[in-house]
Order: C-alpha cells, then structure tokens, then sequence
C-alpha cells in the first residue's frame, strides 16, 4: 500500500513557475514508476509526466514537453514537477500516481495502482 500527498500548488501568473511535490508513504516507493495527470474544469483527466523508479527514463505530453520537469528523490519518498513558463489552460488540479508498469508513451489512467488526492494550479492570464 502507497499513499500520496500532492502540495505546492497555488496561484501564478501567465509565464510564472511552480514545484509541486508528491510525497509517498508506506513501502518500496522506489519500486514504483511515478506520473503526474491533470483535470482542468469541466474536462477529462489527463496525463502529463512520468519518470521511472530509477529515475533514469521520463516521458511527457506534447503539450507540457521543454516546460515542465519530472524528477524523483527516492531518499525522500518524493516525487516533483516543475512547472515553467505556465500557461492559463495549464490550470488544473494535479494528482500524482504510482505503478509497477512502466508505459514509455501516455500512461492509461487504469494503468495507476495507486492515486493522490490533488493540489490546484491556477495560472492566471
């Protein structure tokens, strides 16, 4: 079993920068590939950013690619994302999630084992 906190979300201006973190609770975090997913209002969730357990390999959506970056601490059982140059349609609650399976493309939301509640980013134009 795995829990996740997502934190470090807030309100920033078009162009600002934002790290969100995801910290992870219970055992063998660092066996775990981890991605973020996003729910903007009256939308689906989507998917953003993974990165392996290793922390070696990562994958982005088009439409986050050369502004955000995912990275992981498995010392500290976190996971991050940093969010540069944000746009207002990156407005959304964030949500971290954990697999065992590794998918080197857009990861399937049925393909989380387990998900965190979120945290809001607002990006204000």
């Amino acid at each position: 079993q795995v829990q996740l906190v997502e934190s470090g979300g807030g309100l920033v201006q078009a162009g600002g920068s934002l790290r969100l973190s995801c910290a992870a609770s219970g055992r063998s975090f660092g066996s775990y590939h981890m991605a973020w997913f996003r729910q903007a209002p009256e939308k689906g969730r989507e998917f953003v950013a993974a990165i392996t357990w290793s922390g070696y390999s990562t994958y982005y959506a088009g439409s986050v690619k050369g502004r955000f970056t995912i990275s992981r601490d498995n010392a500290k059982n976190t996971v991050f994302l940093q969010m540069n140059n944000l746009k207002p349609e990156d407005t959304a609650v964030y949500t971290c999630g954990a697999s065992t399976t590794w998918y080197s493309s857009s990861w399937p939301q049925d393909g989380v084992f387990y998900w965190g509640k979120g945290t809001l980013v607002t990006v204000s134009s």
